[in-house]
């Protein structure tokens, strides 16, 4: 049973990271332009001008941080940012969305219109100083993780209701065709963020579900874990063992009492620590 972990009121919850030197969480409010944090009783904001989704660790006091218009240098301690990249910066009509650090130290990042328009996103590796597109044209970009074996990444358009298995090359590039490893248009789901666990299942937040389901390897059914709010938007492990699973949700266009709070479940799984982004 998941409990309130954070009752901030995130329009759009996004993008929850557990930086493992720091033994703490992070994530987004994507409409909110906000980075938000918790450490024990002590919470943290920073605001910011532009649309901010996602997120990566680089050392103690570093984030890889994904925003409507680049990849930048984040200083917690300061607030400071550096940018590193631009990512669709003279397309005013999308922003940026889910994204994960991969097993090899790059960044998969998605963008998507800024109105869900259709076909509007993509989805980059930046890697070695290279940002590369993947994948185009893409609605709405979610569900960016990894295997524990680097044999394969996910993701999904979440319109198509579909996650997608990409087989890796040896430096985490895509190596022939995606295939489909879930298809959930049958049960209606719509897929949102995900995270791989260290047995290799799939945590994956359904959008409307207030839930996160689990699926084996196969793409095989496992379990469903109940979220407080709706609209489940990601989950990420974490905690002193990395067996607390955290989840984001939004608020928008919603009125629970709970909608748009983070959430936590004690205990509910085994996960892997988030890989650090190597610049």
């Amino acid at each position: 049973m998941s409990r309130v972990f954070d009752d901030r009121i995130c329009a759009l919850g996004e993008g929850p990271l557990w930086h493992p030197p720091r033994k703490q969480l992070f994530w987004f409010d994507i409409l909110g332009k906000k980075l938000l944090s918790r450490s024990g009783e002590k919470t943290f904001e920073w605001q910011f001008e532009e649309h901010v989704s996602a997120a990566g660790w680089v050392d103690d006091d570093t984030l890889f941080m994904a925003s409507e218009t680049g990849l930048w240098r984040f200083t917690i301690s300061t607030g400071a940012r550096t940018l590193i990249s631009p990512l669709e910066a003279n397309n005013p009509i999308t922003r940026s969305n889910d994204g994960r650090a991969d097993p090899w130290g790059g960044f998969w990042i998605g963008t998507m219109g800024k109105q869900v328009e259709d076909d509007a996103g993509a989805i980059y590796r930046y890697f070695n100083g290279e940002l590369r597109q993947l994948y185009q044209p893409i609605t709405i970009s979610n569900a960016i993780c990894f295997a524990p074996s680097r044999n394969h990444a996910y993701y999904t358009d979440t319109r198509s209701r579909q996650v997608m298995r990409q087989p890796l090359d040896r430096y985490g590039w895509p190596d022939g065709d995606s295939d489909v490893f879930l298809d959930l248009k049958a049960e209606k789901l719509n897929p949102d963020g995900a995270v791989i666990d260290a047995a290799g299942n799939m945590w994956l937040a359904q959008w409307g579900g207030a839930r996160v389901a689990v699926y084996d390897p196969n793409g095989g059914f496992l379990k469903a874990v109940d979220v407080g709010g709706d609209q489940a938007s990601c989950p990420a492990f974490g905690g002193p063992d990395l067996r607390d699973l955290y989840v984001t949700t939004a608020a928008d266009g919603l009125t629970g009492s709970q909608d748009g709070m983070t959430f936590v479940s004690t205990g509910a799984g085994m996960g892997q620590a988030e890989h650090k982004v190597l610049l």
